[in-house]
Parts: structure tokens; sequence; C-alpha cells
């Protein structure tokens, strides 16, 4: 998150970048004399550093067959969850930087862990950047039971009752934790905490009144827009989106704010370019495929296909922008 996090991210969603062209499949891969077009002979891992059915197993699943389908070779999804997705990641950097092993990621263990914490890899040395290939916005929901029906009258219900309201967070320095610390600082509200172990649960927590209020993954609150235990009253992104055109973004009554959450695919540093800019070239494909791109509207996620220089671009800006949140959150950060 930042100041304006991934306000730039947010406006390359809507104003895309022309896609370069992949002359460099074409080119020799190594030393070794291996070529693009030996790639893949056999299958490619595609580690998913979290547990199957939340938004980045269910994108790595969709990108996975597309490249299966498109490459002849069967794209095999391995869920290896734990430490905020260091687990995953640290697989990935151990692994050999041929091609046949791959992770699909998030700014979380590519960008927040190893900022608060000590990780047995390098995100800038050991990891290569391909293709962002989904975009998700944050829907802030509150318990519906609050007098209040705007996120204007919500911020005011607050002020006038400081250190008495909760809000849930799916982890601590996740993406969602600091999406909603930057939203509370820049607010200027005096609430509680409450750390859930993921969305799942933190859903839970609103739904129940535990907590009064979740800026989670729209793909998780969206099917609450008409709930009796939820009120939805704001978008994080700049613009409101087709899917859920009566909801206001938070930018409408704090200008500038525009968060979003993003997953796409690394490769070990080393790994042939040629192999590197064959991948982009289908996961920029692949976002753009119809049937996909109707399978993550209806979850809000927004469809994204970036190219290596571009994704490198995005986690630079993110990388300052989160720093921002984290001192938003009182986080202690690995200078």
């Amino acid at each position: 998150m930042r100041n304006r996090p991934n306000s730039d991210l947010a406006r390359s969603i809507t104003r895309r970048s022309a896609i370069a062209g992949f002359g460099a499949a074409a080119l020799a891969l190594t030393s070794k004399g291996a070529r693009a077009g030996d790639w893949p002979t056999r299958p490619v891992s595609v580690i998913v550093p979290y547990s199957p059915g939340g938004n980045t197993d269910m994108m790595a699943r969709l990108a996975a067959q597309y490249l299966a389908d498109k490459l002849g070779q069967s794209f095999v999804i391995e869920n290896r969850p734990g430490g905020g997705g260091s687990v995953g990641a640290i697989a990935v950097s151990r692994a050999a930087a041929d091609g046949y092993t791959l992770l699909f990621g998030a700014s979380t263990q590519i960008i927040n862990i190893p900022m608060l914490q000590k990780v047995a890899y390098d995100p800038a040395k050991d990891f290569t950047p391909i293709s962002i290939f989904g975009a998700g916005p944050y829907l802030l929901g509150i318990k519906a039971s609050l007098p209040v029906n705007t996120l204007q009258e919500f911020v005011t219900y607050v002020k006038a009752n400081p250190g008495k309201l909760n809000y849930a967070t799916a982890g601590i320095g996740g993406n969602i934790h600091l999406n909603t610390a930057l939203f509370v600082a820049r607010a200027g509200l005096d609430m509680v905490a409450v750390p859930y172990k993921s969305g799942a649960p933190a859903m839970s927590g609103l739904a129940s009144g535990e907590v009064e209020m979740y800026f989670g993954n729209a793909s998780e609150l969206m099917q609450h827009t008409d709930s009796k235990q939820i009120r939805i009253l704001a978008i994080s992104t700049l613009q409101r989106i087709a899917q859920l055109p009566d909801v206001p973004t938070v930018a409408e009554t704090f200008p500038g704010f525009d968060t979003s959450s993003w997953n796409g695919f690394f490769a070990p540093t080393g790994t042939p370019s040629a192999v590197l800019g064959l991948i982009e070239k289908h996961a920029i494909a692949a976002a753009k495929e119809p049937a996909i791109v109707d399978r993550l509207n209806k979850l809000a996620i927004l469809p994204f296909g970036s190219t290596q220089d571009e994704f490198k671009a995005v986690i630079e800006r993110s990388r300052v922008a989160n720093r921002v949140a984290m001192k938003a959150a009182a986080l202690p950060i690995i200078e």
C-alpha cells in the first residue's frame, strides 16, 4: 500500500501499455545451447504459496491451464502455504533456473515479508518477475447494524467513538492489513486491529459482529452487497468498477486513495530469457482470453497481463508505497 498506493498500477489497468514484442523468444537460451523451442519437454511445477481455494490459487490454475493448452505440457499447481507465502517462495528460490519451477506469487512474499522479517531468500536477487496476471481491489465492509450508510458517516461515527470499534485483518503485515492501516491513518481513525489467520475467518468475524469493519478482497465481500449482516461502503481503486457500479470509491471521500493487490508469475533468477519471454507472451494472452476475463470479472479481479518491464516497475512502486503503509501500521521495518 502507499500514500497513493499502486495508483500507477490501477491506472495501468485502465490504460494498458502496448505489449512489447517477444523476439527474444527466438534467441538461444544459454551457453548450453538450449532453445525456446525445446521448452517445455516435461511438466512444469507452478508453486502457489497459499492454500487451495483462494484468489491466488484460482488465478494460478486458470493461467496454468491456459499455458498447458498452448504449450502442450502439464503445468502442475503445487500449493505450499506457510509463513505468509515465504515457504513457497523459498522453494522456488532454491529450484533450478531451467523454467520447470515457477512461482505464482503476490507482493506479500516479494515485498512485505522481506521488509518485516529475515527470510531465506532475496526477492530482488533470487526471482525474475515475468507477468502480472490479475489485480484485485479491496472493498470496505462494515457491520450492517451500525447507524451509518456512507463512508463519511462511518468515519464521523468512528471518530465519535475513539478506541471502541474494531477492524479485522487477514494476518499481520499482509496486503489487507497494510491496506486497512493506511485507510485508518488517512481517515484519522482510532480503531483496534483484530488479526485473523486469513480472509475467511475475517469475513466471519464481520458477519457475526465480532468486528465493525473489514477492508478485504473484493472477491470476498462482493457477494455480500445485499447482505443483512454486512454493508459495503466503498471500493479501494481510483475509479468505480463495472461489476459494482453503485459502490463509491474511497477516493470520492479521500481524494487520491488508491490500493489494489496483484498476482503473477516469477521464475528463479538465471532462467533463460527465451523461456521467460514465452511464459510472458502466453500469460499476457491468457489475461485477454474471454472465458478467463469473464471468470475473473465475476470475482471483481481485474485481468492484467503485464510485460516483464511493467512488472518490475510495479514492484518498485509497490515497495515504496508499502513502506508508507507499514509505517502507518506501526510495523518495524528491516532496513
